[in-house]
């Protein structure tokens, strides 16, 4: 019989960049057992994509077109039954202490900055994956 394979780490990229989305998108589909299921540009979009997907992470700017990463955030923490309970990391430009102190208190599980932690970003959504790995 032939090994199960387990299925992808699903992600959910809240970015309102379309550059930045595009090339963080395709650096996690190159990480093995990841797949990007959407990429929303605002809170709206976010909160539409988190209820229809369900993803297992949410990666979240804090800047968005419409709305803030904030209020995803917000969103996630008050109605984890519309829209399930992913692992979130904040990769942002504003990466001033505050507020991570805020992001923390709305339980998010880690903060990037983005101009200093891309490769980070990616060794935890790696990390991740292996821990729902072996969860399974």
């Amino acid at each position: 019989m032939a090994p199960r394979s387990r299925p992808p780490l699903r992600v959910l990229l809240i970015e309102d960049s379309p550059l930045l989305g595009k090339l963080l998108g395709g650096m996690l589909e190159e990480l093995e057992g990841v797949a990007v299921v959407a990429v929303a540009a605002d809170e709206d979009a976010a909160l539409a994509e988190l209820e229809a997907q369900r993803p297992d992470l949410a990666i979240v700017d804090l800047n968005l077109g419409e709305g803030s990463g904030l209020g995803v955030l917000r969103a996630l923490r008050a109605k984890p039954e519309r829209y399930g309970r992913p692992s979130t990391a904040v990769f942002t430009n504003h990466a001033h202490t505050h507020l991570r102190e805020r992001c923390c208190a709305l339980g998010v599980d880690r903060f990037f900055d983005k101009a200093l932690e891309m490769d980070a970003l990616l060794d935890y959504v790696e990390s991740v994956r292996r821990s729902s790995a072996r969860a399974d």
